[in-house]
């Protein structure tokens, strides 16, 4: 993905990165990363061979809750919706920070989860998207807790539900809702440690579907009106649509099913259409556009045939996807450091862009976040064929490791960046 826009990183944060990077706790945890790889690969290995479709992650949720526990905390929990939650807790001064990856994969269950190995290529799906994510989660906290690292605020290990598909993110919308204070976020995805996630795209998709009496297409021509024809009116209308592109606006029709046969008036038909913006208030005047297309393609097929009462077509429409989004400034404390530390571990920033990620629903409630990614090379994700190359892991979640401790403070050293939110 090409940069957008990127600000300037400060030269006072770089420098504040640079000295946190070379206290000597610092260092311990950085090197830990490293030495520990061998272990790493062998609990993402394992963690992607427990199956978790969305909706049904609890045999990975009872893994990763026992792993957290093993790996010292001792305050975990799980919220209603199913998401596991371990704090880690500071000195009582500073902001807290959640650290997510999500647990659920694309897959079905009876889908075969087992990792084939082959030198340092794991082939197996849902082995990046998001075994990696869980590894470096929890690479992190074994880290901090060897190196026996005390923040002065609390830093929250999250392993979420539903963020896959129909999941829609409600695992990271949960965790932001309010119930849990937050002052900053950071979602743990991906293989691309170029990244870093400014913004979050706002999107909706909704179900639009046409209902009518149906008939024959010789028999019952000139009085019964087509639910295909409504929906085709209607897409017809949003092809033609002119959008911004700044900010960057897009929509799709992108299914459309109905009719019985090719010799019916079709009684059926429904189409899917998904619209997003980098501007939120942008998505809902789009949406609005999209609800009055189909209403008069429902209304004008009505009248082409002069349908009353039974013989009317009707629309229902149904809310399928809800992704929150919006932008936050670049000189924002958490995506400035996020930037440094990658200067520092010798990462070049490459994607500097929006995203639909569990940063989302924070980015959404004003809550500063970003995605940041667990290391590896991914391919092929969402696909039965699925890779992950483990090639320098330990710059995952060395890259997490040092922009939480920035943002939370090093007890004795550094202050906190991140601001305790009201």
């Amino acid at each position: 993905m090409p940069l957008m826009s990127v600000p300037p990183l400060k030269d006072a944060v770089l420098r504040d990165l640079e000295a946190l990077a070379r206290d000597e706790r610092v260092k311990k945890a950085l090197d830990l990363a490293l030495e520990e790889v061998p272990f790493a690969i062998e609990e993402q290995i394992h963690l992607c061979e427990i199956p978790a479709p969305t909706f049904h992650e609890e045999r990975r949720a009872d893994e990763m809750e026992r792993r957290m526990r093993a790996y010292g905390l001792t305050d975990v929990t799980r919220d209603a919706i199913g998401n596991v939650i371990g704090r880690r807790p500071g000195s009582g001064s500073g902001p807290t920070i959640a650290l997510v990856a999500h647990m659920d994969t694309v897959f079905p269950e009876g889908t075969d989860v087992r990792v084939k190995r082959e030198g340092n290529v794991c082939r197996a799906p849902g082995i990046g998207d998001n075994a990696s994510g869980l590894r470096a989660l929890l690479q992190v906290l074994r880290c901090l807790n060897a190196a026996n690292i005390e923040t002065e605020g609390d830093i929250l290990f999250v392993a979420d539900v539903q963020e896959e598909g129909n999941g829609d993110l409600n695992g990271s919308k949960a965790l932001c809702s309010g119930d849990i204070h937050l002052d900053g976020l950071i979602a743990i995805d991906g293989s691309d440690l170029g990244r870093v996630q400014p913004m979050g795209t706002a999107s909706h998709s909704w179900r639009f579907i046409v209902k009518g009496p149906g008939g024959h297409s010789w028999a019952d021509f000139g009085r019964v009106p087509s639910a295909v024809h409504a929906v085709c009116r209607a897409t017809a209308e949003i092809a033609d649509f002119e959008v911004p592109s700044d900010p960057r606006t897009s929509f799709t029709v992108g299914t459309i099913q109905g009719g019985q046969t090719c010799t019916s008036i079709g009684a059926h038909c429904e189409c899917e259409v998904d619209f997003r913006s980098l501007d939120p208030t942008e998505v809902l005047r789009v949406e609005a556009r999209i609800f009055k297309a189909f209403e008069d393609a429902v209304e004008r097929e009505n009248r082409r045939w002069n349908a009353e009462g039974d013989m009317r077509l009707t629309l229902e429409k149904l809310l399928i996807g809800d992704i929150p989004g919006g932008m936050q400034p670049g000189d924002l404390p958490l995506l400035q450091a996020a930037r440094a530390a990658q200067k520092i571990l010798g990462i070049e920033l490459t994607n500097y862009g929006s995203a639909s990620t569990d940063a989302n629903p924070a980015i959404s409630a004003g809550i500063p976040a970003t995605c940041l990614a667990a290391g590896g090379i991914g391919r092929g994700a969402h696909s039965l064929e699925e890779s992950f190359v483990m090639d320098r892991i330990e710059l995952g979640p060395q890259l997490i490791t040092l922009t939480t401790l920035a943002m939370v403070g090093l007890c004795g050293a550094v202050k906190p960046m991140l601001a305790v939110r009201s």
